[in-house]
């Protein structure tokens, strides 16, 4: 036998030895995770615009999965039906009020330019009796506003300067909503297709998390999800809640509309300062109808009960859901909305729900290894 084969022929009952790799091969390796750092950027890149709405899909389709399986069995099996029928559904509750409520902001920003339009040209109309009644500023601000009905020009002057940024101010809400919109509808489109491929969708993340996390994936997995519907039935259960409590306000002081003002305070509760848009119209229609009581009575209403409710009530409901303190989800609540937006309400407590979990179990064995350790 040939001494180069004797020399690497293992003896008998020895394992053989693995090679040293050669430089080569760290080359090799360093230019396949320099080539698969640079595809995760640029798949980032691309899907960066779609994130929220990406994101929005997947808390909607994980929120909505019973009722999803229910009309699977409902249909016989058959998912892709299942999956349009979910699809409208979801469409039906999310689009339909926001194209509703753009419509009618349009109508209120064309009414609103009139009116400016109007008042620079003839002047407001005379000031109400209830101005001249109010404590020490009554008298003042009745003498100034019949000053301005006299001097349309000086009114028009005054009021000059605030036009430009009024009208940027409005066209950056619409271009806001029109975003959301935008926004809304790429979710409902990217829910068919989680509803459609959820389970297969649902075993690749679990082979994935055990990758990265171990034998703790599954758990993990659990105190999102355990979190996400408690953000879910805590974000929903307090807008049903302001949106009870603000119909009943209307309802009382009488504004016209006050069940359909009440339904839209339900969406807009969602978004921060949002029911703003349907108490200070209410409130303004109260004064200018001369009751000036209940237009007191609607502000003090929605400012210290309608919107403050939810600072108590919102964490309160999401902490039941899951395992994270109280104080934790006010603050995963609040500093999500700050660092993410309002998607941030529901990655906020679910990224803090699964760093406390993680901290309590390394906290009770010492030698636990780090999450993707064996």
């Amino acid at each position: 036998m040939p001494e180069d084969m004797v020399a690497t022929t293992p003896k008998p009952g020895t394992a053989p030895t693995a090679a040293a790799p050669g430089p080569r091969a760290y080359v090799q390796e360093a230019a396949g995770l320099v080539l698969l750092l640079a595809l995760a950027v640029g798949c980032f890149v691309i899907l960066r615009p779609f994130l929220a709405a990406i994101l929005w899909a997947v808390i909607l389709t994980f929120s909505t999965w019973p009722i999803y399986r229910f009309l699977v069995k409902r249909l016989g099996g058959r998912e892709g039906p299942a999956a349009v029928v979910m699809t409208l559904l979801v469409a039906l509750v999310l689009l339909l009020p926001l194209v509703i409520l753009g419509s009618r902001l349009a109508e209120g920003v064309v009414g609103f330019a009139e009116g400016i339009r109007s008042l620079l040209q003839q002047g407001p109309p005379p000031p109400p009796r209830w101005i001249a009644d109010l404590p020490f500023l009554g008298p003042n601000l009745t003498r100034t506003w019949e000053e301005m009905a006299y001097d349309g020009a000086a009114l028009a002057e005054s009021l000059r300067p605030y036009v430009g940024p009024a009208r940027d101010w409005a066209l950056a809400q619409g271009a806001a909503l029109a975003g959301g919109i935008f926004e809304t509808a790429v979710s409902v489109l990217t829910a068919f297709f989680l509803y459609r491929h959820g389970t297969a969708v649902v075993r690749m993340a679990d082979a994935v998390f055990r990758r990265v996390a171990g034998d703790r994936s599954r758990r993990l997995m659990e105190i999102a999800g355990s979190t996400i519907k408690g953000v879910v039935h805590g974000v929903l259960g307090t807008a049903l809640v302001q949106a009870v409590l603000a119909t009943a306000g209307f309802w009382v002081a009488q504004v016209p509309g006050a069940f359909l003002l009440g339904f839209l305070s339900f969406f807009l509760s969602l978004f921060p300062g949002g029911l703003l848009l349907t108490w200070i119209p209410a409130a303004a229609w109260l004064f200018a109808q001369e009751q000036r009581e209940w237009g007191i009575f609607i502000i003090v209403w929605n400012l210290l009960v309608v919107g403050t409710i939810d600072n108590f009530l919102k964490p309160y409901v999401i902490s039941r859901g899951g395992s994270l303190p109280i104080l934790m989800i006010l603050f995963g609540v609040m500093g999500g909305i700050m660092a993410f937006g309002f998607i941030g309400i529901f990655l906020g407590p679910t990224l803090l729900a699964i760093g406390y979990s993680l901290i309590q179990e390394w906290g009770k064995d010492e030698d636990a290894p780090v999450p993707g350790g064996r």
